[in-house]
């Protein structure tokens, strides 16, 4: 069984099972995901795209479809348990369902790590009761761990030989439409619909104004595969002055072709670090949410990128200070300052060599093989 709650986790799932499956094509896959899962042979129980949600708040109005597929999976673990369990990220509901796998004697595999490092340290107690292994793709995680008595193992991040565009910079703005003479602005508003609502209004602001000091601005954006146009028809309608390029499932391409993108924090930070393309980081959730957060929080930064390198590589504006006129300010003096962009270019790079080397992937799956014998 393998449990993938949203976007990325459906990605790296997709990926850890045609992977194991060319080593052992009788191994079966079922569980929660989506249409990676499905692509690579796996039995979706679930469809994950109505539990992509964030934050404490928004977690709790969609209560009745997260603990409904929370109590799909025990009951099928009660009547047929499977020989492993493989858990991607989703740490909330993850955690819920190991216990219960581990009641009845499977084997856990967790893959991607709760950011316990970050906050709410004493969680560690509960993944060691519950978790027979950490998969972890941070090299760093390792030593947490391993100070905590948990049998961990560094695979490497999936990123890492994942990430790259499909053609050169030249051949996709060409094919996009865009103009090489003139900047490119990417918009990346998150792959889950709570994200969405909570940050297109801010994010489509902020260039408008952008857009009223940089004349000639162009707009980009990438729509992840677990969202629908239709669903940005209204923002897109309201500043159709913008032009804004909506590009479907192909959010590398969209990056490497962009002189700056004004992104959401999470795993996206980390993709764009891999391409080496200067980014604005904003993040905003319900006001409870950040209350309890905030402070709990062990670490200087929220931007993956920033996280790994240990610096402010990509601004981060958060809560109150993510508005469009503060955005905009940062946007501006990017896209104006040739030299600040190459700058943050080159310490991007940096944080690519510390994440390893390729075969991450292949890694998780050896991982996975060896578990199940």
């Amino acid at each position: 069984m393998i449990i993938a709650g949203e976007a990325s986790g459906d990605l790296h799932a997709g990926k850890i099972i045609s992977a194991t499956k060319q080593k052992n094509a009788d191994v079966h896959f079922y569980g929660i995901g989506g249409d990676n899962m499905r692509a690579a042979g796996a039995e979706v129980m679930v469809d994950s795209k109505e539990m992509a949600v964030v934050g404490l708040i928004e977690i709790w109005a969609h209560r009745k479809v997260i603990f409904g597929a929370l109590n799909q999976m025990r009951d099928s673990i009660t009547q047929d348990p499977p020989d492993l369990l493989i858990l991607v990220d989703y740490p909330e509901f993850n955690l819920r369902l190991a216990k219960h796998a581990k009641q009845h004697g499977v084997k856990v595999l967790f893959y991607i790590s709760p950011q316990i490092w970050a906050w709410r340290q004493y969680r560690v107690k509960k993944i060691k009761r519950l978790v027979d292994m950490m998969a972890v793709v941070f090299p760093f995680e390792t030593e947490f761990y391993l100070k905590h008595d948990v049998p961990v193992k560094f695979v490497g991040h999936p990123l890492v030989n994942e990430v790259a565009p499909s053609k050169e910079k030249a051949a996709l703005l060409d094919e996009f439409g865009l103009d090489s003479s003139k900047p490119v602005i990417g918009l990346l508003p998150g792959s889950r619909r709570s994200e969405i609502k909570r940050l297109i209004g801010i994010i489509f602001e902020s260039a408008r104004i952008t857009r009223s000091q940089i004349a000639d601005a162009q707009f980009i954006l990438p729509l992840a595969d677990t969202l629908d146009e239709s669903e940005l028809t209204e923002v897109l309608e309201q500043y159709a002055d913008l032009n804004v390029k909506v590009i479907n499932n192909r959010a590398y391409d969209v990056i490497a072709c962009c002189d700056v993108v004004l992104t959401v924090s999470g795993t996206v930070t980390l993709e764009i670090a891999l391409l080496k393309t200067p980014m604005i980081i904003i993040n905003k959730v319900a006001w409870l949410t950040y209350a309890i957060v905030s402070r709990m929080l062990k670490i200087k930064h929220i931007g993956l990128c920033n996280i790994v390198a240990d610096k402010r590589i990509a601004p981060e504006l958060i809560q109150h200070d993510a508005t469009p006129e503060k955005i905009s300010a940062l946007l501006v003096d990017i896209v104006n300052k040739p030299d600040l962009r190459e700058k943050m270019a080159n310490e991007l790079a940096e944080v690519e060599a510390m994440l390893g080397s390729e075969g991450g992937i292949e890694n998780m799956a050896e991982l996975t093989l060896d578990m199940l014998r």
